[in-house]
């Protein structure tokens, strides 16, 4: 359980399916908008029940407890060929062919 105070991440439905934009992709809009923050508990609280936290500047956000002590871990994602591709050719069209 999650005491009062500590650091977790809360994950709540922003949109139903059924009111996302219409000019989204279909896949998009058959699936909820949902909105992860994390902050400070102001109650204790187990994974997966409601829970409100208080984010680092101060907002107020409720959702479904999903995570204690969550860390950070940034990705820019996978290789993608066709992007080193991109780079290099720039790079050709900058410095001409390299050696």
């Amino acid at each position: 359980m999650a005491k009062q105070g500590d650091w977790v991440t809360v994950k709540s439905v922003i949109l139903q399916p059924g009111e996302r934009a219409p000019q989204v992709p279909q896949d998009t809009a058959d699936t909820p908008l949902l909105q992860w923050v994390k902050g400070h508990l102001l109650q204790d609280a187990e994974i997966g029940q409601q829970a409100e936290v208080r984010t680092r500047t101060g907002r107020l956000a409720r959702g479904e407890v999903v995570e204690e002590a969550p860390g950070y871990h940034h990705s820019f994602g996978g290789f993608v060929p066709e992007l080193q591709q991109a780079q290099e050719s720039i790079l050709r069209a900058m410095w001409g062919e390299r050696k």
